[in-house]
């Protein structure tokens, strides 16, 4: 069986330790190489040679439920399950505590009855039925998870609040149906805080998911940018029909306003085309027949037909789409570790908490069985480690959306990670730092010609040309609306340049070698060719009867932004290398020109990850920024790989990251997205420790003996609820943040 790839939608997932056991779980089953669980998204990514009845019954058995999950779902069916879900919860919470808040009040005024008579009792032999229901109506899943879990001798969040509330009534029961069992000092009921805790904690849960749904933004920005339906040309008919009726090489119309519903080339028409949701550049870019367009980019101003070329989950969107999704379901190194703690973290509550009862039996004050029981269940319900377990999977979930938002793709959070402690930036030169192929950057006319006569006469010899330099001139006059002049009897000499005639006078183009044989004096340019040779570039002299008209520059040019990228990777303090396999002059022409602090040429592909390699060993923590083609094996090799992308093509399997701006800047936005994602998760991770490593001790009534401080329950799960609530909200901090003002 070939190795496959699954997303698993996992059901019972309440807390950090779930995720430790599921993802143990799926990693036990034969042929499984690889499972990441994500407890935002309460789902799970599966790869290995196992059919996916396998993995789920393995989480079956862990005390879970799953179910493969179709990527190509009604998002819309989704976001209506989750809203009904939202409201469920707060419909849970408002029972609970229109129960729970009056007794509450009551107990607090004096008002309610002792458990002395046999009426006493009896009214709260009333109150214990009513509690009982309302507690399996809007709490009966923390039982029932707590159930599965003894089963398949797990402890999880439910373990901890069915412990914590069910032992509150259960004592309230007791002291109400035999009170001569208790010591009159400690016949105290409890009912109403375990009411008021379920209540909550529905409520902390209602509000967490709300904000939840806030980190997947992202995700659903993308997916609405797929169109449901598509206007294809068929037997000369134009038709409207659902987007997976779209075949491969049908033929497709696109209109003003509307976006491009699935990939393709241009075959009649242009237009320009919005491409800002793949590269995140906001000016719509120019098409014409034979260039590609992407779907889900927006047509802007004229109408085209097109040829469909990839459908479906080929499309460079549903890609991106795959890609941010199991980004934000992998974990870095920092999130790994967590859910190991997690792993641990319920079970030494469980054993904390028989200590603290415990304890309080032992030595604790008069009456002991009710401290104990108080303390017992403030530690159960404070301990809940819902904010461990959000801390990390939230701020990547939302760092990694920001990100894709600027045309960064993160395929892997341990990427994410690792780019935050870079030290150096090795850049490959032609197609990266560079623009990939020869441009004309320079016309210097003779005395008496101007610009444009100097480039209409060599583009129009070179329009029968093929070669790329030529290509670069006529793309030079066109871009000036140049009319172009017939030419006859063209000719190639090689090695040396071409000769033709244009309205019958002799004209020749090429190097200093034809000018030489054709007796041109190129004296007043011979200072402009040198400086030209210096910074790499190929000086083009173009002459008519012996008389040179002037000298074109052609190199392939430095991106406009590269220079400012570079400054602004150094001035994040790395270091800057660029890697070549050009000759020394034209690596230092374009190393000085964009300012790099240093430069390697002659370089062949297959040595540049022995150069990566021997950086690393010199103690660089090393990212290596390519095509993701040539340059394979650095990308393999680097401690992070940038793939620099063309906008048609993401499947950069070679890559960490992928860039499709094809901008240096993408190198410094992933960088700074880095850096302030991580630094989330820290914020986070700080505040779930602090709050469990204070809360715990508080609830244990550990600071008692000294300052009679002794956490009410109730507050306890308030104090749950807040935790995770604040965890949430600090990870959607980072919806604020652009790296692109960082460009600025």
């Amino acid at each position: 069986m070939s190795e496959q790839k699954y997303h698993l939608s996992i059901g019972g997932m309440n807390c950090a330790g779930c995720v430790s056991r599921v993802e143990t779980a799926l990693r036990a089953v034969p042929g499984v190489t690889e499972a990441s669980v994500n407890l935002v998204e309460r789902s799970a990514w599966v790869r290995g040679t196992v059919a996916p009845e396998d993995v789920i019954a393995a989480v079956r058995q862990a005390g879970y439920e799953a179910a493969l999950l179709q990527e190509e779902q009604d998002t819309e069916e989704k976001a209506a399950a989750e809203m009904a879900h939202y409201r469920r919860l707060l419909r849970h919470a408002g029972i609970a505590a229109v129960v729970g808040v009056p007794l509450m009040a009551a107990d607090v005024f004096g008002v309610m009855p002792h458990v002395e008579t046999p009426m006493e009792r009896l009214f709260w032999l009333l109150i214990a039925i009513v509690s009982v229901v309302v507690m399996a109506a809007t709490g009966g899943r923390f039982f029932v998870g707590a159930v599965k879990s003894f089963r398949a001798h797990n402890a999880t969040m439910d373990t901890l609040i069915a412990l914590g509330t069910g032992a509150a009534w259960v004592f309230s029961t007791l002291v109400v149906l035999r009170p001569e069992w208790v010591p009159e000092a400690a016949r105290h009921v409890y009912f109403e805080a375990a009411l008021i805790i379920i209540a909550l904690v529905n409520f902390g849960s209602a509000l967490e998911m709300r904000a939840r749904g806030k980190t997947s933004e992202a995700i659903k920005r993308l997916i609405g940018l797929r169109p449901r339906t598509a206007r294809v040309v068929r037997e000369g008919r134009e038709l409207d029909v659902p987007i997976a009726e779209v075949g491969l090489d049908e033929t497709l119309r696109v209109r003003p306003g509307e976006r491009i519903a699935v990939d393709g080339v241009v075959i009649d028409g242009r237009s320009a085309v919005d491409e800002s949701m793949l590269t995140g550049e906001p000016l719509p870019v120019e098409k014409y027949a034979g260039d590609e367009v992407v779907g889900g980019t927006l047509n802007t101003t004229g109408t085209f037909l097109y040829q469909a070329r990839r459908i479906g989950k080929d499309t460079v969107l549903s890609q991106i789409i795959e890609m941010v999704r199991q980004a934000q379901a992998s974990k870095p190194a920092i999130g790994r570790l967590v859910d190991r703690i997690a792993g641990v973290f319920v079970p030494a509550v469980l054993i904390i908490a028989v200590l603290t009862f415990l304890g309080w039996m032992n030595v604790g004050p008069a009456p002991a069985i009710s401290y104990a029981l108080v303390a017992t269940m403030t530690v159960l319900i404070i301990a809940c480690p819902c904010a461990l377990g959000l801390a990390t999977p939230m701020s990547i979930m939302v760092g990694v959306g920001k990100a894709a938002e600027a045309g960064v793709l993160i395929r892997k959070g341990e990427a994410l990670q690792r780019a935050s402690q870079l030290t150096t930036i090795v850049l490959d030169k032609t197609g990266t730092v560079t623009a990939g192929h020869p441009a004309l950057t320079g016309l210097y006319p003779a005395e008496g010609v101007s610009e444009e006569e100097l480039l209409t006469c060599a583009a129009s010899i070179e329009r029968g040309s093929e070669h790329p330099l030529a290509q670069a001139i006529v793309q030079a006059a066109q871009a000036r609306g140049l009319a172009l002049r017939a030419s006859s009897g063209f000719e190639s000499i090689a090695g040396h340049g071409v000769r033709a005639q244009i309205e019958d006078q002799d004209i020749v183009l090429g190097n200093q070698r034809l000018m030489a044989q054709q007796g041109v004096a190129l004296d007043a340019f011979a200072a402009q060719a040198a400086r030209l040779a210096e910074e790499a570039k190929t000086a083009i002299f173009v002459a008519h009867a012996g008389r040179l008209l002037g000298v074109l520059a052609v190199a392939d040019p430095v991106k406009p932004d590269s220079r400012a990228a570079v400054a602004r990777l150094q001035s994040l303090g790395l270091k800057v290398v660029m890697l070549t396999g050009d000759q020394q002059a034209t690596a230092q022409a374009v190393a000085r020109e964009v300012g790099v602090d240093e430069f390697i040429a002659e370089v062949l592909p297959q040595d540049k990850a022995a150069k990566v390699a021997e950086l690393q060993q010199g103690g660089a923590v090393v990212a290596m920024v390519g095509d993701g083609i040539n340059d394979a094996p650095a990308l393999a090799q680097a401690d992070v790989g940038f793939a620099i992308g063309s906008g048609t093509d993401v499947a950069m399997e070679s890559a960490d990251i992928v860039l499709m701006r094809g901008s240096l800047h993408g190198v410094a936005d992933a960088i700074a997205v880095s850096n302030v994602t991580l630094r989330n998760i820290k914020q986070n991770l700080f505040g779930a420790f602090i709050y469990n490593s204070l809360g715990i001790p508080l609830a244990a009534g550990v600071f008692y003996p000294i300052f009679g401080w002794l956490l009410n329950p109730v507050i306890a799960g308030a104090a749950m609820a807040l935790s995770s609530v604040t965890v949430v909200s600090n990870a959607n901090r980072l919806r604020l943040f652009t790296p692109r003002r960082e460009a600025a």
